[in-house]
């Protein structure tokens, strides 16, 4: 089942978000502007497009794996989250995590990647207890935060 994507360029001079390969799930997003991040620095960096996310969808910003292998360039609330009725330009939150070294990023540069995906939107009911709600207790009950073990070093 294929759903379409309204794109707004907000800079014309830029490409269009696209797949790298077939059967890719995220399309590339370009930097809108050349920016230098230092160790250790963040900026939120423009992408010249704007989208129109369907209702029961989500669009998620998630950094472009090797550029985060190779120079350490990530996204500080990755992934990003774009809701259905947000209508702005696209913009990511990018970090340098590299101790030493500067990343340069240039205008036109792939900087992240987009995917959409359909999301659930449940009503929210309060309870005053799980018990009371009908829902089962679980083996993992408050478990949390490293509580399933795992890592024997750590």
């Amino acid at each position: 089942m294929s759903t379409s994507l309204a794109v707004l360029r907000l800079d014309r001079e830029l490409p269009m978000p696209a797949r790298a390969h077939d059967g890719d799930a995220g399309v590339d997003l370009f930097s809108a502007r050349d920016v230098e991040l230092a160790p250790g620095q963040r900026e939120l960096v423009p992408t010249g497009i704007a989208v129109a996310i369907p209702h029961g969808m989500v669009g998620l910003v998630h950094p472009r794996s090797g550029l985060a292998a190779r120079v350490g360039l990530s996204i500080v609330n990755s992934p990003g989250t774009i809701d259905a009725g947000y209508r702005g330009e696209i913009k990511v939150s990018l970090i340098n995590l590299d101790p030493h070294a500067p990343i340069v990023i240039r205008r036109g540069d792939r900087i992240a990647q987009l995917l959409v995906q359909r999301v659930e939107l449940p009503e929210l009911v309060e309870v005053t207890s799980f018990d009371e709600a009908g829902l089962a207790e679980t083996t993992r009950g408050e478990g949390g935060h490293g509580s399933s073990g795992g890592h024997a070093s750590l």
